[in-house]
Formats: C-alpha cells, structure tokens, sequence
C-alpha cells in the first residue's frame, strides 16, 4: 500500500521539486519510503506537526493542501463571513505553506485575511477576532528544531479549534485526497478576484493598542531607565515586541545580532526554545558584555517568552516559567490594587501542571485561580466562559508553565509580545524601587515557601513511538505504584474520569505524595514524549532539589 501512494507521488513531483530528489533518493530504501508513507500526520486541536519533506507523514505543500481542504469543508458549513485570517513564522516553508493554504480557501470562495509578512502566534488570533473569521491559520511548529514545520487552525474565537471542530475537519481531511482532493488556485489568481487580501494596518494597529492598554503602571517604563538585551530566536517576534517595548518607553535595548532577523534554519542554536540554555546563550554572553538588567528571548511564533534576570553579583539566572507566571501574577495583582483598577472579582487561570505557589499568591490577593487542563486553548475557553456571562474584564492573567502568558481578553493564546512588555515594566518598576525582579522572587519564597518545580522528558521516536507511550501509560493505570522513592502515594488523581476532576477527559496522571510533593505523568500532545512534572518542597533550595532528584530517579524504571 506505501510503495503504491511513493509510486503516486512520484507521478505528482513535479508542481514541489524539492520533493523529487528526496523521492528519487529514497527509490530502493523500503524503511524510508514505509517511514513517509505508512502513516499520515494526524489533524487534532494543535492541527498538524512534523518534519519537512516528502509522504505523507512529513509537512509539505500536499499534507498543507489536503489539511486546508478538510478546514474548507468545515468552513462552508460555518455561515458567517466565510473567512479565514493566515499568518507564518519564519521557519522554512512557512510563506510558501501560507500562501498554499490561501489559495486552497480562494479556491472553494472563502475570503482570506493574510499578513503581509511573518507575524506571531497571538497576531493571527487577534485578526481572526478582528475580522470576525470563521477560522485562522498560524503556519509555524513553535520551538520545535528546524527540520519540522506545523499548522495550527483556530476557531471564530481566536482560540486553538476545539476538539469537535477539530475531529469535523478531520474527518473531511480523511475524505480527500492527498494528491488530488483539494481544490486549487494560485495566490496571485486568489489576490486578483478580491478573493485574497492583506490583513490591514487597521488591525496591526489594534493589537498594538489592545496590549499597550494592559500596562499594570501606564507611564512608569519611560523614566526607569531599564536596559535590555532581545533575541526573537531568528523568528517573528523582532518588529511586535520591539514596537510595543518603545511604545511605552523602554528603548535601550541592544538586539542579538546573529538571532536578529528570520532564519528558519536557526544556526545560532540546534532547538530555538526559550526554555533551554542553549537558545539563551548568545543573549546571555550578550547581557554579561553590556550589563543589562534583564535578557529576554521569544521563541520563532512569539507565543512563549524566556529570560535571564541580573543577579546581585553581576551575573545572569534563568527564570523557569512558573517563576515568571508567580512574578507577573504578583506584580499584575498588587499594582492593579495600587492603581485602583483590580475588577471585582478577579479570576486568573493556571494549568493543572503549573506550580501550586500560585494559588498561594492568588489566594493572597483574593483573586480566584481557576485550573484547567495543558495546552492554551483551555484558558482561552474560561475567557469564553466569562465573556459568556458578561464578565470578560474578570480575567486578569493566565499562565502555563511552558514559559506561555496572557494578561487580557483581547487574543485567546499565549502572546509573547505582552508578555515582554509585561515582564519589562516589571523589571523597570522594581529597578525604580531600589529593588529587582530577583530580590522580589526571592521575597516571595520566604513569604509562601522554597516550591521547586521541575519537569523531566522521556523520547520515544519513530513509528512504534507512540505504541509504547501508550503502553506505559496503561501500565501505570493498571499498576498503580504506592511510592515514589520512598515515599508514600496518598491520592492518585486519572484525569481520564471526567466525573472525579470534572475536566474534560485528559491522559494525565497526578500522584500526591505523603510528603506534600506531587508527581505528574503527561504524554505530549505535539511531540514523542512522555513528561513528568515535579513539585516539591523544602527549607531551601538545596532540600528541594533534593527531593525531586530522588523522585526523578524513582521515575525513570516506570517510564522506560
């Protein structure tokens, strides 16, 4: 059956030639053609991932044509204005996959809303929202490595398609063939009938001022004298988070010169994440040379943001994202309170992976922090929720540990462009106070206690990858374990039973531990991996480490 669909695809290689050495190349390896062929990319609420190149288990301009015709399909059933907003980050293939999509969409007489050039995740958000789209499209695969590229659909909302939407599209990306199911027009024809437009300065210009609007201090940035050091990680978060941090003031900021403008081959780092070191490192050889307060990194789509605060003693320590969650939570909190405009009522919403020290600082401000499953999507449905009810300015902050932040109704996913700007004026504000973002978080780990909060990966590539996750995960349910390291299990929570955490039904499973420590089991939902988050607790820093060090390593026969 793959040997017939190579066989296929050979006779179509010609409309992508990249493809047909690729092809040729592979001609009497059965490994790679089964490899490409066997299998095709899933379509699920995250859309589509994988690596670039040929087959259909690979991200190209047929999986892209075949996906945006099943998007299509959904679309016409929709009514409303029967358009679908696009963007792209700057990895490999992302212009030429946008503009494919576009016209697979002009093809079956649905409008677009393109931009112009590449723009971030929260961007294609907004302009779906802004426009009023049935759906939106964000060509990117995050901070996956270079090789991979991605395709994320998202509903009227601005928010990640919800798992009934994804599931109709699916099912019609089913229905279609590959090679030739998708009806076709090219972008120049889809910009010629009117079909296909660019996504106006109208609404760039609003989403400047939606985030602007969200400043906690209005003003105070301009006289702290913060000095930063960027990197948008080669991706598209340059001109958004550089416009908005100048817009209120902060313009000392010294860009990294090798991860400056768009490169989707990413040279200067194997894995542009701002989670790990090594995407950080250029930046923080840079802050070291100019003295900087403050390093910041957004990842390629600009939905995630890292750093690297100034230490008392001169040198530079990452922040993990549920440290940077707790500090925005407390700034945002008390200068809203400050400043008088905290709403009645205030709700934050958190992950159920993040760390539990922010319930702690919630619970401080009398704000209400709702948990909900991983993955942004849930977030932006309790935004929903209470711009259902009427009370949408609720909302004031959401977070995922992931380094994933949104202070504001005005997109429904992670937006690293306000989140920059947030975290700036942070830094300015303690700066201006004689104090810093590291002798806040250190205030606030005496105030509630020294949480550790950690997260360790298991790989599972190739095709019987998923097979084995699966088969570990029914292993832990089926045999439950009563310690970890010594320590006695005390709750096991499935989020599987939808009836005892009343979530929707997720492959999550959360160990409370005697000692007050928790271990959680997650199979990734983009990528071959199991996770296993760690919260622990001790004195200092040392004592918890400690402690998950030991749980980790209890872990790994579970896991292997």
């Amino acid at each position: 059956m793959y040997k017939a669909e190579y066989e296929r695809w050979l006779g179509h290689s010609l409309e992508d030639p990249d493809l047909l050495p690729e092809l040729l190349k592979i001609k009497d390896n059965e490994d790679e053609i089964k490899d490409r062929f066997a299998v095709a990319l899933k379509f699920g609420t995250a859309g589509l991932r994988g690596t670039l190149g040929a087959g259909t288990n690979r991200m190209n301009i047929w999986v892209v044509r075949q996906a945006t015709q099943g998007l299509a399909n959904w679309v016409l059933t929709q009514g409303g204005n029967q358009t679908v907003a696009i963007s792209y980050d700057s990895r490999l293939k992302s212009d030429v996959f946008a503009k494919e999509a576009a016209g697979v969409l002009a093809a079956n007489g649905i409008k677009v809303r393109i931009y112009d050039s590449l723009m971030p995740v929260p961007a294609i958000s907004f302009a779906t929202r802004f426009y009023k789209c049935n759906a939106g499209i964000m060509v990117t695969a995050s901070h996956n490595p270079a090789k991979y590229n991605g395709y994320k659909a998202y509903g009227p909302d601005g928010c990640q398609m919800t798992d009934d939407a994804a599931a109709i599209v699916y099912d019609e990306i089913l229905k279609t063939d590959i090679l030739t199911g998708a009806k076709k027009m090219s972008f120049a024809e889809g910009v010629e009938k009117g079909l296909i437009r660019f996504v106006g300065d109208e609404c760039k210009e609003a989403f400047y001022a939606a985030i602007e609007e969200r400043q906690v201090r209005p003003g105070l940035a301009k006289t702290a004298g913060l000095e930063l050091v960027y990197s948008p990680l080669n991706g598209s978060g340059l001109i958004p988070v550089t416009r908005v941090l100048n817009d209120i003031g902060i313009t000392n900021i010294t860009i990294v010169p090798e991860q400056e403008y768009p490169n989707g081959y990413f040279t200067t780092c194997p894995y542009p994440n701002p989670e790990i070191f090594e995407a950080l490192k250029s930046g923080l050889d840079l802050a070291t040379q100019t003295g900087a307060d403050l390093m910041l990194a957004t990842d390629p789509d600009a939905d995630r943001v890292g750093i690297a605060m100034k230490c008392p003693d001169g040198s530079y320590e990452l922040v993990s994202g549920n440290e940077m969650g707790v500090l925005l939570l407390d700034y945002i909190c008390a200068g809203r309170i400050e400043k008088g405009t905290m709403p009645e009522n205030p709700v934050a919403v958190m992950s159920i992976v993040s760390t539990p020290l922010a319930d702690a600082v919630a619970e401080h401000y009398g704000v209400e922090l709702r948990h909900v499953l991983t993955g942004f999507k849930w977030i932006g449905d309790q935004i929903a929720r209470l711009e259902a009810d009427g009370e949408v300015d609720r909302f004031i902050f959401g977070f995922e540990e992931s380094y994933g932040y949104l202070a504001g109704p005005y997109v429904r996913d992670k937006d690293a462009v306000i989140a920059s700007m947030l975290i700036c004026e942070m830094a300015a504000y303690y700066r201006s106070i004689g104090s810093s973002i590291k002798q806040r978080m250190e205030e606030i780990y005496t105030q509630y206690g020294r949480y550790l909060n950690k997260v360790d990966s298991f790989e599972f590539p190739g095709l019987s990858g998923m097979d084995k996750m699966s088969g570990i995960m029914k292993g832990l349910r089926e045999n439950t374990p009563k310690e970890f390291a010594g320590i006695a299990v005390t709750k096991v929570t499935d989020f599987n039973n939808t009836e005892e955490t009343g979530l929707p039904k997720a492959n999550v499973l959360l160990y409370n531990l005697e000692d007050g420590s928790t271990v959680i089991v997650r199979p990734s939902g983009t990528e071959p991996k199991i996770k296993t988050y760690f919260t622990t607790k001790g004195k200092d820093l040392e004592e918890a480490q400690a402690k998950k060090d030991k749980l980790a390593e209890a872990c790994k026969p579970l896991l292997s």
